[in-house]
C-alpha cells in the first residue's frame, strides 16, 4: 500500500499519509478466542429523535431496533427533547421478535423494564431517562421489541421511510396497554404507514420510533463508532439489493472480529439534517429534521454509552438550501464542522469525516463551489483525524457534479448499491481496529483514504 506524505498546519508539524485503500481486512492474530472475557457498557442501536408531532392516543407502540453486537443484559433510553409536556411511561417491556423486523415474540422473550425499580416514569420537556438493565441474549444482527405505553404523551419521533422490515420500525397496537403480550395480535401488520408519515394510525410503520433513541448494554464489543450525518447515514432509499444503509454493512464487517477489537455502532442519522446552526431548509416548524448538529451533538453523539470513535457525513443539506433557508455558504458549513470536532476532541474522541457527495450542481455554480471548498477543506485543513473520499469514491469521472448513474438513487443520495461500497470502502483501522500491516489511528493523525485509481 503506498503511503505519499503530505503536512498539515499543525502546532507540531506531523507527517500526514494519503493513503490508497487495500482490499485486505483480515484482522491481526491474536489471542484464541476462548480466552477472551471482552464485556463492556455499549450502545448497539440508535434511532435520534427528530421533532415531535401530536400526542399518543390509548395505543402501545412496539418498536423494533437490530442490535448491531452481541449483547448479555439490555436497558433502554426514552427521550423527551421536543414535548411541551412529560411524558409519562406507565407500562414498557422488551422482547425479541421471532424473525427480523416482525411484531411476534419469541415465547418467554419479553421482560418489563423498571426504571430505578419502578415500572413506570415521568420524563419532563427536554429530559431522558434510562431503563434498568435486564438479563437478555441478543445475538449480533438480532432484533429486539421495545414495546411502550404513554397514552397522552407528546410523541418525540424519528421518521424515514426505508424499506419494509428493516429496523427502525414500529407496530401501533388496536388501542389499550398490550406491551407484555407476546402474540402479534394486537399489532397488525397492515396498513403499511410510510416512514416519513408521522401517524398514530394502527398499523405498521416502517422507519417510525416514538421516544426510544438508545439501545445499550453488556455487549461483546470494546465500544462503539457513532455515525452522525443526515439522509445519507440515515438511510433513504437504501433499498435492496442488498438493501442496506452503509452503517449496517459497517457493523457486519466489525461482527466479524474478535470481540477485542469489534466495535457497535449507533446511527445518529437524521434526513434533513444540516451541521451548520440555521433554519432547517426544508421545515419551517423545524420538527423534521432535527436541530442542527452542534446543538444535538451533546443527546446523539457524546452522551452515547462506549462512544470510541465519531465518523461525520454533514453539509448536504445546508449547501443545498431549500424554501426555508437559503444555501449556505463554505464558511458557514465549515464554522459547523469546526464546533462539532472541538466539542468532540475535547471528550478525548476522534472524528473522522466522509466527504459530501456530488449534488448534481450545474458547473462552476455557487453551491458547486461552496461543495468543493468544503470538501477541499475537509481533505487538506487537518481539522479531523481521519478523511474517508467519499466524493471521489461515487463521483461519475465523466460528469464530477454527480454520483455514478449505477450507485445513484437520485441527486443527493446513493441507492443501495453506493450505500454497499461505501460500507465496505471504510478501512475498519481507522475506527482504531488493527488490521494488517496498519497499526490502529490515534486522535490527531490526520490522514486521508482515497479510492484505488
Amino acid at each position: 500500500m503506498p503511503l505519499v506524505p503530505r503536512l498539515f498546519g499543525r502546532l507540531l508539524a506531523t507527517a500526514v499519509a494519503v493513503v490508497t485503500l487495500s482490499s485486505s481486512t483480515t484482522p491481526a492474530p491474536g489471542a484464541p478466542a476462548q480466552q477472551e472475557v471482552v464485556v463492556s457498557d455499549a450502545a448497539v442501536w440508535s434511532s435520534s429523535l427528530q421533532g415531535v408531532h401530536g400526542v399518543s392516543p390509548d395505543v402501545t407502540v412496539r418498536e423494533i431496533a437490530r442490535a448491531s453486537t452481541p449483547l448479555r443484559a439490555v436497558r433502554v433510553r426514552f427521550g423527551n427533547p421536543f414535548g411541551d409536556r412529560p411524558v409519562r411511561i406507565r407500562a414498557a417491556w422488551v422482547g425479541r421478535p421471532v424473525a427480523h423486523g416482525l411484531a411476534e415474540l419469541v415465547p418467554g422473550s419479553n421482560r418489563r423494564l423498571a426504571f430505578g425499580g419502578a415500572r413506570s416514569v415521568r420524563i419532563e420537556p427536554g429530559g431522558s431517562a434510562w431503563s434498568d438493565a435486564v438479563r437478555m441474549r441478543v445475538a449480533a444482527q438480532e432484533d429486539v421489541a421495545i414495546s411502550v405505553y404513554a397514552p397522552g404523551s407528546p410523541v418525540n419521533d424519528h421518521t424515514f421511510p426505508p424499506f419494509a422490515f428493516d429496523p427502525p420500525a414500529s407496530y401501533i397496537n388496536t388501542g389499550g396497554n398490550t406491551a407484555r403480550q407476546e402474540s402479534a395480535a394486537s399489532f397488525p401488520q397492515y396498513p403499511v404507514i410510510p416512514g416519513n408519515t408521522p401517524s398514530t394510525e394502527t398499523g405498521y410503520h416502517p422507519g417510525q420510533t416514538w421516544w426510544v433513541d438508545v439501545v445499550a448494554g453488556q455487549a461483546r464489543a470494546r465500544g462503539t463508532v457513532v455515525a452522525l450525518g443526515d439522509s445519507i447515514t440515515d438511510g433513504y432509499e437504501a433499498v435492496g439489493p442488498p438493501g442496506q444503509r452503509w452503517t449496517d454493512l459497517l457493523a457486519e464487517r466489525l461482527d466479524d472480529l474478535p470481540a477485542r477489537h469489534r466495535l457497535a455502532v449507533a446511527n445518529a442519522g437524521i434526513s434533513g439534517n444540516t451541521v451548520s446552526r440555521q433554519p432547517n431548509p426544508y421545515d419551517e416548524t423545524g420538527q423534521c429534521c432535527g436541530p442542527p448538529a452542534p446543538e444535538r451533538l451533546r443527546r446523539d453523539v457524546l452522551s452515547v454509552p462506549g462512544a470510541r470513535v465519531v465518523l461525520m457525513l454533514e453539509g448536504t443539506n445546508d449547501i443545498g438550501g431549500g424554501q426555508f433557508a437559503p444555501p449556505a455558504p463554505a464558511r458557514q458549513v465549515i464554522g459547523g464542522m469546526r464546533e462539532v470536532v472541538r466539542r468532540v476532541h475535547a471528550r478525548g474522541l476522534p472524528v473522522v469525516s466522509l466527504t459530501i457527495l456530488p449534488m448534481c450542481n450545474e458547473p462552476g455554480s455557487a453551491r458547486e463551489q461552496s461543495r468543493l471548498r468544503v470538501n477541499h477543506w475537509i481533505r487538506t485543513s487537518g481539522t479531523f483525524d481521519a478523511v474517508i473520499d467519499t466524493d471521489a469514491l461515487l463521483r461519475d469521472p465523466a460528469q464530477r457534479t454527480e454520483i455514478r448513474e449505477e450507485l445513484r438513487h437520485d441527486c443527493y443520495h446513493p441507492n443501495a448499491a453506493g450505500d454497499a461500497m461505501i460500507g465496505r470502502f471504510i478501512p475498519l483501522w481507522v475506527l482504531g481496529v488493527p488490521v494488517g500491516d496498519h497499526a490502529p489511528l490515534h486522535m490527531g493523525e490526520d490522514v486521508i483514504v482515497t479510492p484505488s485509481l
